[in-house]
């Protein structure tokens, strides 16, 4: 095989491999949040790193589930949660 060939393969053996061990790491902080929006609820859980990233993570998934559309995704998203409980 060309040069190019295996440096291709080992690029993407090493982008997998840092996937899968960062998606078994376990993170810091884990939250459930609820959002209401237009009438409408949905819950999702998060975790990272920080707790900052686990609440906007969670908002955002919240979100996407409940708008349709960037400038509705984006009024969800500066709309406080209607709870938000930390988990462990």
């Amino acid at each position: 095989m060309k040069k190019t060939t295996w440096l291709a393969i080992a690029f993407a053996v090493l982008v997998l491999g840092y996937i899968v061990v960062s998606s078994f790491r376990p993170q810091g902080f884990r939250c459930r949040v609820c959002m209401s929006f237009k009438g409408n609820r949905d819950c999702r859980t998060a975790s990272a790193a920080t707790q900052q990233e686990a609440l906007r993570t969670a908002v955002t998934n919240a979100c996407a589930q409940l708008s349709g559309g960037v400038i509705e995704s984006n009024q969800c998203e500066t709309t406080p949660p209607e709870s938000v409980d930390w988990l462990k």
